[in-house]
């Protein structure tokens, strides 16, 4: 996934609320909810998506539902080509389905493992011709790999090319070129991994001696007669120019085509009619018409509960998202590109399978919260189930105030500068008087975008005031060393922050510091005006024809502390170049990721010699500063020699704490 989050969930939420009071023909059941059916689903569908498009700039949609085997909807809104005003065809039109793609990686390593060929509980050392270093005293299973929690850090570097001509980079050379660093011991904490993924792909080729998007054709795509579907990169002609364009906006210019260099964890491209075939077959235990891509034990083995980083809260099976909601099980996987969103829900026991993609981000990812309100809202028109009724436990003040404080996510880069960026999705738990909780950041809102107010119903676990997600804490010896909610525990939760790497602290102490460099930077010129008027006046003064006059700043200790302001202001020249360049590239590289790659190394390393050159900087200021306050000067000069040599010890501190001075630049 390249974005799990977006402020269109208010968006979604009016949407969503407009469209239930639509009035459309419904099938009621005799318990007065209301029948899944094709005329039902399509009314309420209906009601719902077209509006939520056109006010979040969507372009286009396909959703599919299927039930007991067979396709009870599926259905295209809005245009593949708005331009060229090309429907979409559920049919016909390709979407870019992102990491729902992983799917299909892990559906081929339990292949794999049902052949003998791999095992669940092997180093996975022992299928590479490589290693992956050692840590924690502990190896990576294959089944760490399928539930996220092999304890990988998050990477980016060379993950996407656009409109590729030609094959990307074979997966072995990208495994063996970006393995992260383990920042978690193995099966201990959920951290969403695309190198995971990635590694288990390239499991797959070694084992079947395939190359990954041949052996998914072959075992997967073929036997379901998923013939609109394909991993190859870039498409293979006959399906390139069913490809639905891809939008940041609807209302502008398509994008190029996006090109997932770690293909297993997200290159497929697929028509809704193609999905509808591969959620059929996992529903029924593996097995599609006259397919069998599973066996049936295999298949309830890969859909049962595997990992919980935070029980009771949903977790990940072997590979899918567990997403269980009003007493469902619900296994499902999001996925995300740039541009195109997509999200699969199969309810395994009523033999329901969910399924939709958008090929525009929206306005303000308004593609985000349309997705949620539809998984949400159908799971709770067709499966509903009342608001548990629960009273709020006595511990409720004492375990808010132990949960109050700063977080990061567990998906997370502690090894590079991609941990700036993450200072900015900390998030803060707050306690209130009455005991209940609110948890700062997009995740945890509601679809009206405000925070949701969380109340204790059992010890360390929280409940969604007038709503069905729970949040709970881990707790060890009384710390609180893990977070988590029913939406995201799967895959990744809030960890605590240290004192010293709290946004909010950090964020001021910058400000201040770059606050200080940059006025000390443009008094630089407002000096020297100030010091050449002086000098013609005083040149005036004295009668001299050529308007000079003896200087008495000739002196040594003059010249030291001329030379020493003068180190001063280049420093912090150097220091706030340093500093907009890194802001400048880690900006630039959220809207487009193909920046992130080796092309843009020089210019990293050029950042990183301003980097050292301000580390020089730094001692020079706090030389001058300690010559300031042993001479005599003012004790405006000495206090504001002291801010300066402060601020740029600051900056020294921030690159090295944050690697934005390293030897490796992989990130």
């Amino acid at each position: 996934m390249v974005n799990m989050f977006g402020r269109g969930m208010a968006i979604a939420g009016v949407v969503f609320a407009l469209a239930c009071c639509a009035v459309s023909p419904v099938t009621m059941a005799q318990n007065g909810i209301p029948e899944l059916t094709r005329a039902d689903v399509e009314a309420w569908l209906d009601g719902y998506l077209p509006y939520a498009m056109k006010k979040g700039d969507i372009a286009g949609a396909v959703v599919v539902v299927v039930r007991d085997g067979q396709v009870l909807l599926q259905k295209g809104y809005g245009y593949s080509d708005v331009a060229a005003r090309q429907p979409v065809d559920p049919d016909k039109t390709l979407f870019r389905i992102g990491s729902v793609s992983k799917l299909f990686t892990w559906t081929a390593i339990m292949q794999l493992v049902e052949r003998g060929e791999l095992n669940l509980d092997d180093d996975v050392n022992g299928f590479l011709d490589f290693q992956i270093p050692a840590a924690f005293g502990k190896p990576i299973l294959l089944r760490n790999l399928m539930t996220h929690s092999g304890g990988f850090e998050e990477t980016l570097k060379g993950m996407i090319v656009y409109e590729p001509t030609e094959p990307l980079t074979p997966i072995g050379a990208y495994v063996k070129a970006h393995v992260p660093a383990r920042i978690y011991p193995p099966g201990k904490v959920s951290a969403y991994s695309n190198y995971a993924t990635t590694l288990a792909g390239y499991m797959v080729e070694r084992a079947s001696g395939e190359a990954y998007a041949d052996y998914i054709e072959h075992h997967i795509l073929r036997p379901l007669e998923m013939l609109g579907t394909s991993a190859q990169q870039p498409l293979p002609p006959p399906l390139r120019s069913r490809l639905s364009k891809g939008y940041v906006l609807g209302s502008e210019s398509p994008q190029p085509f996006e090109g997932i260099v770690p293909a297993p964890a997200g290159s497929l491209s697929a028509t809704g009619a193609d999905m509808a075939r591969f959620m059929i077959a996992h529903l029924q235990d593996g097995r599609y018409a006259g397919a069998q891509i599973l066996r049936p034990e295999t298949a309830r083995l890969m859909h049962a509960p595997a990992f919980h980083t935070i029980p009771p809260l949903n977790g990940m099976t072997l590979g899918f998202f567990q997403q269980d909601r009003n007493g469902r099980r619900i296994i499902g996987h999001s996925g995300d590109t740039g541009l195109f969103h997509s999200d699969l829900r199969l309810y395994l026991d009523e033999g329901v399978g969910l399924f939709m993609s958008v090929n525009s981000s929206g306005k303000e990812f308004a593609a985000d919260g349309v997705r949620t309100a539809l998984f949400q809202q159908f799971t709770d028109r067709y499966f509903p189930a009342p608001v548990p009724a629960e009273e709020v436990v006595a511990t409720a003040v004492a375990h808010a105030r132990l949960l109050e404080g700063s977080y990061s996510f567990s998906r997370q880069s502690v090894n590079s500068f991609m941990s700036v960026p993450e200072l900015f999705q900390q998030s803060h738990i707050t306690a209130h008087p009455d005991g209940t909780l609110s948890v700062s950041g997009e995740p945890f809102a509601d679809l009206n975008g405000k925070p949701k107010v969380w109340r204790e119903v059992a010890p360390f676990v929280w409940r969604e005031r007038e709503g069905r997600e729970r949040l709970a804490a881990k707790v060890e010896d009384g710390r609180v060393v893990a977070v988590g909610t029913d939406s995201y525990a799967g895959i990744m939760v809030l960890l605590p922050v240290a004192a010293w790497r709290s946004s909010g602290a950090i964020v001021l102490l910058i400000t201040a510091s770059v606050s200080v460099l940059l006025l000390t930077l443009l008094a630089w010129p407002v000096t020297a005006l100030v010091k050449w008027r002086d000098v013609r006046r005083a040149g005036r003064g004295s009668g001299d024809s050529d308007g000079t006059r003896a200087d008495s700043a000739s002196s040594p200790g003059s010249a030291r502390k001329v030379f020493g302001l003068q180190w001063v202001r280049i420093t912090a020249a150097v220091d706030l170049v340093f500093m907009a360049g890194w802001m400048s590239f880690i900006v630039a590289g959220s809207s487009v990721r193909s920046i992130f790659d080796a092309s843009s190394d020089p210019w990293l390393r050029l950042l990183q010699i301003l980097g050292l050159i301000g580390v020089l900087g730094a001692a020079g200021a706090v030389w001058r500063a300690w010559r300031m306050w042993t001479e005599r000067h003012g004790m405006l000069e000495k206090i504001w020699s002291l801010a300066v040599a402060a601020a740029c010890c600051a900056i020294v501190w921030f690159a090295f704490a944050f690697k934005l001075i390293t030897v490796s630049l992989n990130y």
